[in-house]
């Protein structure tokens, strides 16, 4: 590590997003181009910067910085520069020189103690060295709390944050409670406000720490998929997280209750539920819609066998016969506020929905259809002929930027609904309940809401259960759909599936020709099959792009889990090429021509659709978790990373924001729902027996759309489906819907 000090000369570029920047810095006589991450940097400042000397491929050679420490300037050389960079407002190099010529070195002394001084300068007025003064002030006050900040670990981007939610209340909050922020603000986290307490000194078991662990806790558990945690399972799981003893935390329980911050429903029978208050009231009120939306049309008999010939004459127009059951669903369609469809693939949810929709026009209904991701709304609309959008595009996603409402919103709400007679929603097993409330806001009274999914599916990746605790309430009208309409002869892709889901044994003689299992209880020997199988054998079999041929495994860790898949895979599908940038970002490697996932909800990045001329076509707003493209550029000079999505979505990612993205070479089950490819691969050799259960095996399978291959070992393969255990999810939607019926 090398030393330098100087000053900021000029900044050549900067990313306010992550406060990476490129400047031109001055040492003595010599000239260096600094790079790295600078918060409230001007041009003028004097600093002493800590790094190394890096080549850089373009950009030649550059000083890498690590750290760095602003320094009052040393001299008034120094300080005309600064005061005269621009760096506080009103002051310009002319007046900087009138200053300093003046004042000297007791300059900053003079604008801190007796601003009104600085009026004696011809062009300086009393108000205006007021405002140079406030100024002023401000930013030696931030500069100072950054250092403070800086003594507990906290890097620039989060001490810049702390400042502006706090001002000069910052000491007195990390002192005495440090854990408001991770209450307060976003990107601070349980544990990051704990080891700062640490620091600062607070007992481990003050109640500001028990209480902000239980809310810990009961977010963490949003982010495994429950909207509550029962009482006892929180307070084994907070004491063990907090390490120490259960007693201590009851009572803080009962307190975050008054103080609404969580709620308590006692079920009975030992049954209490512990949710976030957000998260109650949102179940809360979708039950209270549901029950609202429910409204049943009474129909004369006669009538409802005029909708009956109706649906009978769209039939033969279409070439096509239901059975009694998807009748009865398209019936339930115009005649029920709230129907659900369920069933399992090949079973005829998409004809019924292609029904529905016909006798929509011809009763001139307006309608709409939408799935949760944009993979599944596109093969909503190829299956049905009628446009489908992402849910997100149908509430007309804002990313925020509105004078009168901060933050990212929905644009249809209870005040401006969608105007449709009927909304379909396909694919309801991976609508989590926050989107389902945004959803439900937005379907005013009389509108047919019908909601379609398999219930055999995972749950979704957020949190909730909808679709199960939907049907299992008994409240309104579902449709199961049970016949098999592609039969055995043509797929044994459904026909496996629904033997796994009865748990049947399946065929493994690979007597298929979309159901295959190769037996390997060799790792490297399974890797080298499904490359294999990647760039050799299935493209040409389902006439596919590698790219389009998915690895879905049901672990993360392990030899056989995503992250060492990804590596590996990687290697051999896009292997190194000196033409390919790369960029590493933790323990990731992302390399352009990558195949990459993003990971969470992203509301407000934006996306942009190019012409050939690289002309803008259209832009919007969010990007979802699953959603899956190619790294197109990595540009290491501004620190960014461009991903092309589908239908030519373009995403720019400052490296900060790369904890986003992970490779998609191989992804578990889980993130597979909703999605469906022409070829799946799926390695099943070990794996927590918890873990592998029929639900996940089924989920898998149902995924592809030409070819299933297994690799690994058929004892595996019989135990998963032998073991109906499903990780337990705790979502009371249910429970709300029958309270309030």
């Amino acid at each position: 590590m090398e030393t330098l000090t100087g000053y900021v000369d000029h900044i050549i570029f900067r990313n306010e997003e992550n406060g990476y920047t490129v400047l031109q810095f001055i040492v003595g006589k010599e000239e260096f181009v600094l790079v790295g991450s600078f918060q409230t940097i001007e041009n003028g400042e004097s600093l002493q910067v800590t790094g190394q000397f890096v080549e850089h491929p373009t950009y030649g050679h550059q000083f890498k910085v690590e750290t760095y420490e602003s320094k009052l300037p040393s001299d008034t050389e120094s300080i005309k520069r600064y005061l005269g960079s621009g760096a506080i407002k009103g002051i310009g190099p002319s007046l900087a020189e009138k200053i300093v010529k003046k004042f000297g070195m007791d300059t900053f002394r003079i604008m801190e103690e007796e601003p009104e001084r600085l009026a004696e300068i011809k062009g300086i007025s009393e108000r205006m060295a007021r405002e140079i003064a406030i100024i002023a002030e401000e930013k030696k006050d931030m500069k100072e709390a950054m250092m403070f900040l800086q003594d507990y670990g906290i890097s620039n981007t989060l001490a810049v944050k702390i400042y502006n939610a706090y001002g000069p209340g910052l000491y007195s909050m990390i002192k005495e409670n440090p854990y408001r922020m991770s209450e307060d603000l976003q990107g601070v986290g349980f544990k990051i406000a704990d080891e700062i307490a640490r620091k600062v000194g607070i007992h481990t078991d003050s109640d500001f720490r028990i209480r902000s662990g239980l809310l810990y806790m009961l977010s963490l558990g949003m982010s495994d998929g429950h909207t509550y945690l029962p009482m006892e399972v929180l307070l084994e799981k907070t004491a063990t997280i907090l390490e120490i003893e259960k007693k201590y935390l009851e009572p803080q329980i009962h307190n975050l209750a008054m103080d609404k911050k969580i709620v308590i429903k006692d079920m009975g029978e030992g049954n209490v539920q512990i949710y976030s208050t957000g998260a109650y009231y949102c179940e809360l009120s979708c039950s209270k819609m549901l029950h609202d939306l429910n409204i049943s049309e009474a129909k004369e008999t006669d009538e409802e066998e005029k909708l009956l010939a109706k649906i009978r004459s769209i039939e033969k127009q279409e070439k096509m016969e239901l059975d009694d059951l998807q009748r009865e669903g398209v019936l339930a369609s115009v005649t029920k506020g709230v129907c659900v469809l369920t069933g399992g693939p090949g079973t005829g949810k998409t004809t019924t929905i292609h029904v529905m929709l016909r006798l929509f026009e011809t009763l001139g209904m307006d309608f709409c259809l939408a799935a949760p991701t944009g993979r599944a709304a596109k093969r909503m609309s190829e299956a049905t002929g009628y446009e489908a959008k992402t849910i997100h595009r149908l509430l007309e996603l804002n990313g925020g930027m509105s004078e009168d409402r901060g933050g990212t919103y929905f644009e249809r709400n209870e005040e401006n609904p969608l105007e449709v007679d009927a909304i379909v929603i396909d694919e309801m097993s991976m609508v989590d309940i926050y989107l389902f409330q945004s959803l439900l806001k937005a379907v005013s009274i009389g509108t047919r809401l019908i909601l379609v999914g398999d219930r055999n599916q995972l749950p979704s990746v957020g949190p909730g259960k909808v679709l199960k605790d939907v049907i299992e309430s008994g409240c309104f009208t579902v449709v199961k759909l049970e016949k098999i309409f592609r039969q055995s002869d043509k797929s044994h892709i459904v026909l496996n599936a629904h033997r796994i889901h009865k748990g049947e044994t399946i065929a493994l003689d690979n007597k298929s020709k979309d159901f295959f299992f190769l037996e390997r209880n060799d790792v490297n020997v399974i890797y080298k099959h499904m490359i294999q199988l990647i760039t050799e054998k299935l493209p040409g079999y389902v006439n596919a792009r590698p790219y389009d041929i998915q690895v879905l495994t049901p672990v993360r860790k392990g030899a056989l889990g995503v992250e060492s898949l990804n590596k590996i895979l990687q290697t051999y599908l896009n292997p190194e090429n000196q033409k390919k940038k790369e960029y590493i970002h933790g323990e990731t490697l992302f390399r352009e021509g990558d195949k990459v996932m993003q990971i969470k909800n992203n509301y407000k990045i934006e996306w942009e659709i190019v012409s050939k001329y690289h002309i803008p076509i259209d832009k919007g707003l969010g990007v979802f978790n699953g959603d899956m493209g190619i790294i197109k550029e990595i540009n290491t000079f501004s620190e960014e990373l461009v991903v092309e999505y589908e239908e030519g979505k373009l995403v720019t990612y400052p490296f900060a924001q790369l904890d986003e993205l992970e490779l998609a070479y191989a992804i578990t089950i889980h993130k597979s729902q909703g999605s469906e490819y022409p070829a799946v691969i799926m390695p099943l050799l070990t794996g927590p027996r918890l873990l592998m259960n029929r639900n996940l095996l089924y989920t898998g399978v149902t995924r592809a759309k030409e070819c299933v291959t297994i690799l690994g070992s058929r004892e595996m393969i019989s135990l998963m489906i032998a073991n109906e255990n499903e990780q337990k999810r705790y979502a009371g939607l249910k429970d709300r819907i029958m309270e309030f019926i």
